[in-house]
């Protein structure tokens, strides 16, 4: 299982927009390339029915919402508050996204991909803030991504977007090829 988790660092009280048009950005992305999609700490006080509806009204981003309802239907939509002492263990392991890793935790995209290859599940981690993730969950992971290789730090909707949809194609491409 692959599970993209989103980490919310802004407003943990009030629900802003960058709030659900991340929720609304994400679900397409994971729905194309068979990731899962984890929410944590988002200020919704919601079940999971009320939140997609919630997000499909507040904006025409994927499709007003369809792919975060087949995500949910799929059961594969979850909403956590920010456990204290590690993740969920059905999402496998935690991976963070950084464009610094720690070098003894990197991982490069392609070394990234042949763990996905060899049917390894995996939780990775992108924050929604301008902090980024917190860097206690950095000692949560067994491994830190930077998707460029190159530490660009990539803003959060991007990271989003190129995250799956690059080790995916690394995937497809050495699954082909065999």
């Amino acid at each position: 299982m692959l599970t993209l988790g989103i980490v919310n660092t802004y407003d943990k009280i009030k629900v802003l927009d960058a709030h659900y048009r991340a929720i609304a950005r994400a679900a397409p992305i994971c729905y194309a390339y068979g990731f899962s999609l984890a929410l944590y700490d988002f200020p919704f006080k919601m079940d999971a029915d009320e939140l997609v509806q919630f997000v499909a009204d507040k904006t025409t981003i994927g499709e007003s919402g369809k792919y975060l309802k087949l995500l949910h239907e799929k059961k594969h939509l979850f909403v956590f508050d920010l456990p204290k002492k590690g993740f969920q263990p059905q999402f496998g392991s935690v991976v963070v996204t950084t464009s610094k890793p720690e070098k003894k935790f990197a991982i490069t995209p392609e070394a990234f991909a042949d763990e996905i290859m060899n049917n390894k599940s995996f939780l990775v981690l992108v924050g929604l803030g301008r902090k980024g993730l917190p860097k206690e969950l950095f000692s949560l992971a067994r491994s830190h991504l930077d998707i460029t290789s190159q530490g660009v730090s990539l803003e959060t909707c991007t990271a989003i977007g190129c995250i799956p949809s690059y080790v995916m194609g690394i995937v497809r491409t050495k699954g082909s090829v065999k």
